[in-house]
This record gives structure tokens, C-alpha cells and sequence, in this order.
């Protein structure tokens, strides 16, 4: 059995730092699309200092679409939570519920009013799921079900719009020709 060299270390694991997904080139000519859309929408009512802000946005989303996120440590101490060089103290977080995004399981941890900041770690699997829910419950919350504001029912309503390469990998079925009846006058 390999003793902990730090007492205070109660589980670690590492995960993608952000849940990620190889897009195809559909989803990025669609960002492409809606960023040229509204682009020539403000364009053409003369506000054209916002044309910067939808650029800029256009390349966020191209760079994490195509760039895969790094592996980091997420370390449970018995103070906190380590996790990407943020350290969340037990006293500062309110409550934890876990979510599915691309296929990966997200701890989302929430901390106290006024801010409710949100820290989003990726559990690989199952077992360190079961683990970490365990460890969690003594400290925090665990919440099934979480509370959706308007904002986060906004997000899912607008990530529902971008489309699925897997939509576009299926065929369609080629409507069959039909008989046509002639009509008389």
C-alpha cells in the first residue's frame, strides 16, 4: 500500500479541462454564417463598431471548436478544491449537481450569493463520479435536479440550433417519384 505523502489530499483525478467534441467543417460554416448574417445586419443599420465584438466571437468559437482542451489535475483536499490553478475553499461553495455534456459527466460547483460563481470540472467516469459524489455530500449540497434560470434556458435553446454532424452524415430518403394524374378541364 503506497502511504499519501500529503495527509491533507483526499482524492485527485485528471480530465479534460473543458468537454469537447471534434466538430466537422458544418458546424463552422454555420458559425460563419450567423457571424456574416448578423455582420451585414449591423452593417447596414450603422452601427458598425459592433462588427468587432461578432469577429471576435467568431474566432472564439472557431478556436474552441477546433483546439482540444488540455488535461488537468482536479485535486478534493480537506480545505477544498483544487482544480486549474483555482482553489475553492469549502466555506465559499453553496452546493454541486452533475450534468452531461458531449458524453462527459460535469461537476458543476456553485458558490454562495452574491456572485454564484460556477466551476465546471470534467469526471471521466463513473467510478470517480460515485467517488466524488461521496466526498462531496460531507461537505456540500448535492442537488439532482438543478435550478435552471432563464440564462441557462437560453443557452441550451440556442446550443440546440447548432447543427449535428451526425445530421448531416445521414442520409436523407430521396422522396419517391410519384404517378401524375391528368386533370381534365
Amino acid at each position: 500500500m503506497v502511504e499519501n505523502p500529503n495527509p491533507q489530499l483526499v482524492y485527485s483525478w485528471e480530465a479534460p479541462l473543458r468537454a469537447y467534441k471534434k466538430r466537422s467543417g458544418v458546424v463552422l460554416r454555420f458559425y460563419l454564417a450567423v457571424a456574416l448574417l448578423i455582420g451585414l445586419i449591423v452593417f447596414f443599420f450603422g452601427d458598425r463598431i459592433l462588427i468587432i465584438p461578432i469577429l471576435t466571437l467568431l474566432f472564439l468559437f472557431y478556436v474552441l471548436t477546433i483546439t482540444p482542451p488540455p488535461d488537468v489535475r482536479h485535486v478534493v483536499t480537506t480545505f477544498g478544491i483544487e482544480t486549474a490553478g483555482v482553489s475553492l475553499r469549502w466555506e465559499i461553495l453553496s452546493h454541486f449537481y452533475f450534468t452531461k455534456k458531449f458524453g462527459f459527466n460535469v461537476l458543476t460547483l456553485v458558490t454562495h450569493a452574491p456572485y454564484f460563481y460556477h466551476a465546471f470540472l470534467i469526471v471521466p467516469d463513473e467510478n470517480v463520479k460515485r467517488e466524488v459524489t461521496v466526498i462531496l455530500s460531507k461537505h456540500l449540497m448535492y442537488m439532482e435536479k438543478p435550478q435552471r434560470n432563464f440564462t441557462d434556458k437560453m443557452v441550451d435553446w440556442l446550443s440546440n440550433l447548432i447543427p449535428d454532424e451526425d445530421d448531416d452524415l445521414k442520409q436523407r430518403p430521396v422522396p419517391s417519384a410519384q404517378k401524375q394524374i391528368p386533370v381534365s378541364l
